[in-house]
């Protein structure tokens, strides 16, 4: 083969190697980061928990830090994942590496061993007469440096080859490392999930001494009372920030002399799909209306601002239409909590969700998964929410009859 040619491929070869990008590095130094500091904050809150438990069994209180906690475990477990979905790329990355250097070692080897086999068979009688049978003392001169540049490049092969073995030895090591921390990431996935299901078991049963406690219950109606005005709030203060947002954006245009940009959203409108919105959850019946309810062991009036769904724990539940998170929050008696706008003032509003699967600001289409259904004091269900501005809307009148295909 042409020297100059083996020159090229060999050199193009080198620059094809995978390299550790310190992007990745510093994306796994961060991730590590998160989990120290979730690490800290469930043990902040194991420490309450802890304290609470000698004081006292059950209470709503109690319950606040259990769901809190679970909260941050939940959070910990899906970084946990992402690491390890990261490091599993980057081991992937590696074994890639490892066969292109290895490629490249046998590439080189057998290369020099071509020029072991013609410098033995012909020696370097061979060199002399391709230099005595030039035809001038010019191309004499030229076929010198040739041979002698050939050399350089044999020797320079054999360095590489060294240097290329060496680096296959590196990356075993590497390999070997990241495959030690990926068993470790799920050794301490599974125990954290074992944990959330022992939690989760004290929780259920602290749900039942307390739905059979009517101090507790009375607690818990009140606290839903003020909990409705927490959430009222936070919707009131989404409005004031579109306001001010949409002045603001308003006085921008009037500045610059441009026209209003045309801003209608792809699909139909929210407040044309009044009657023939999805269903946030797949299955479940209504356990309580929107409106005045009768609580059926303490039979007092209160008022539903939503309708509460019957669904198994664990349920998928779905935005109703095309949006963006505006907030996820999280109150005592509403839980987990997720609002997402659909434009012209109509928002909606999923409560007691045990997991978030979106964050703030994230765009979303209809029918996408934005978490799973959790259990209140009431059972395992779903609480779902539509506003009109600062009005609420009965969903039952906004929601596709059962029974029918949803859109």
């Amino acid at each position: 083969m042409n020297p100059k040619i083996l020159f090229i491929l060999v050199v193009g070869l080198f620059l094809a190697v995978p390299r550790v990008l310190h992007g990745e590095e510093d994306d796994l130094r961060r991730k590590q980061q998160e989990l120290e500091r979730l690490r800290k904050e469930i043990e902040h809150y194991e420490e309450k928990i802890v304290e609470r438990e000698k004081k006292e069994h059950a209470t709503l209180d109690l319950l606040d830090e259990y769901d809190k906690q679970a909260i941050l475990v939940r959070r910990l477990i899906g970084t946990l994942h992402e690491q390890e979905q990261t490091l599993e790329d980057s081991i992937q990355d590696t074994k890639h590496s490892i066969q292109e250097l290895g490629n490249q070692v046998s590439f080189l080897k057998r290369q020099y061993a071509k020029y072991v086999t013609t410098l033995y068979r012909y020696g370097r009688s061979y060199d002399l007469e391709l230099l005595l049978s030039s035809r001038s003392f010019n191309q004499m001169l030229v076929r010198s440096e040739y041979l002698k540049r050939f050399s350089d490049q044999r020797k320079k092969d054999l360095d590489k080859i060294v240097t290329r073995r060496e680096a296959v030895e590196e990356e075993n090591i590497r390999l070997q490392r990241q495959l030690t921390e990926q068993r470790d990431l799920i050794r301490q996935k599974d125990q954290e999930e074992l944990r959330l299901s022992a939690k989760m078991k004290k929780r259920k049963q602290m749900l039942a001494d307390i739905r059979h406690d009517k101090k507790m219950l009375r607690q818990e109606i009140s606290r839903r009372v003020a909990d409705a005005k927490q959430l009222e709030q936070l919707i009131s203060n989404l409005i004031e920030q579109e306001r001010i947002r949409t002045a603001a954006e308003e006085a921008h245009r009037k500045e610059s002399r441009t026209a209003a940009p045309v801003t209608a959203a792809p699909g139909t409108p929210f407040e044309n799909r009044r009657g023939h919105l999805r269903w946030p959850v797949p299955q479940g019946r209504i356990a309580a209306h929107f409106g005045n309810q009768l609580h059926p062991v303490l039979r007092t009036v209160t008022q539903n601002t939503g309708i509460d769904i019957t669904v198994p724990s664990g349920t998928d539940v779905q935005a109703v239409a095309d949006g963006k998170v505006s907030t996820i929050s999280w109150l005592p008696s509403f839980g987990n909590l997720l609002i997402i706008d659909h434009l012209h003032g109509y928002r909606t509003v999923y409560a007691h969700l045990s997991e978030i699967s979106v964050s703030e600001g994230q765009k979303i289409s209809e029918g996408a998964k934005v978490g799973k259904s959790g259990e209140s004091l009431s059972g395992p269900m779903l609480h779902f929410e539509i506003w009109k501005d600062r009005d609420k809307q009965n969903p039952e009148f906004w929601l596709v009859p059962r029974g029918l295909s949803q859109h």
